[in-house]
C-alpha cells in the first residue's frame, strides 16, 4: 500500500502541460466526439478511472458506476446544449480528477449511494461542458458527436474495468500511476484555470 502511494505521488509529478477540454468548438460529427475522450487527458484520465474504481468495488458497482456516469453525462450535455451552465465547470473537473485520483490511490471506502452521487456529479460537469460546445449547432448536428463521444466513454469504461481487474503486480502499479497521473493533472488544472 505504502509502495502504491510513493509511486502514485512520484508519477504525478511527471504531469506536464495540461489542457481541459481541448478540442472544444471543433465538434463536427461522430469521429470529433469518438475522439474527444481519447485526446482530452481529463477525460481520458477520468473514464479510465472510473472503470478501475468499479472493478476494486465489485458487485453491483460494476455496471452501475459507468452506467451512471454516461446517463449523467448525457443529461448533462442535453442541459449545456439548452443554455444552463455553471460557472465552475472546469474546476469542478480538475477537483473530481483530484478527489476520484484519490479514492483510487487510497482504495476508499464509501457507501453506495455516495458512490452513485459522486460519479453522478463529475459526469454531469462533463456533459455541462460538452453540452455547452454542441449547442452551436443544430440538433442533428449535436447528436452525432454526442453520440460517438458516448461510445468511447462507454469504452474506456470497459478498458479501465479490466484494468482494474488485473492482479499481477505490474498492472495494479499501473492504477497508482493512473492515480498519480490524476493528482497531477488535476492540481495542475486548478492552479492554472
Amino acid at each position: 500500500m505504502k509502495k502504491n502511494i510513493l509511486f502514485g505521488i512520484a508519477a504525478s509529478f511527471m504531469s506536464s502541460v495540461a489542457y481541459a477540454h481541448p478540442g472544444h468548438g471543433e465538434s463536427i460529427g461522430f469521429v470529433s466526439g469518438f475522439m474527444h475522450p481519447l485526446l482530452g487527458w481529463d477525460h481520458l484520465l477520468m473514464m479510465l478511472a472510473v472503470g478501475v474504481w468499479a472493478a476494486n468495488i465489485g458487485g453491483r458497482a460494476r455496471w452501475q458506476l459507468p452506467l451512471t456516469f454516461v446517463a449523467t453525462m448525457l443529461l448533462g450535455a442535453i442541459i449545456g446544449a439548452v443554455g444552463i451552465t455553471f460557472n465552475a465547470i472546469e474546476s469542478t473537473l480538475a477537483a473530481g480528477l483530484i478527489a476520484l485520483g484519490l479514492v483510487i490511490m487510497m482504495r476508499l471506502a464509501m457507501n453506495r449511494f455516495t458512490q452513485l452521487l459522486f460519479t453522478a456529479v463529475f459526469a454531469l460537469m462533463h456533459g455541462l461542458a460538452h453540452g455547452m460546445e454542441l449547442s452551436q449547432g443544430s440538433l442533428a448536428q449535436m447528436m452525432m458527436p454526442l453520440l460517438g463521444m458516448l461510445i468511447a466513454t462507454a469504452g474506456l469504461h470497459a478498458f479501465g474495468y479490466v484494468l482494474g481487474t488485473q492482479r499481477n503486480r505490474l498492472l495494479s502499479l499501473s492504477q497508482a500511476l493512473l492515480a498519480g497521473l490524476m493528482l497531477g493533472l488535476g492540481t495542475h488544472l486548478l492552479l492554472t484555470i
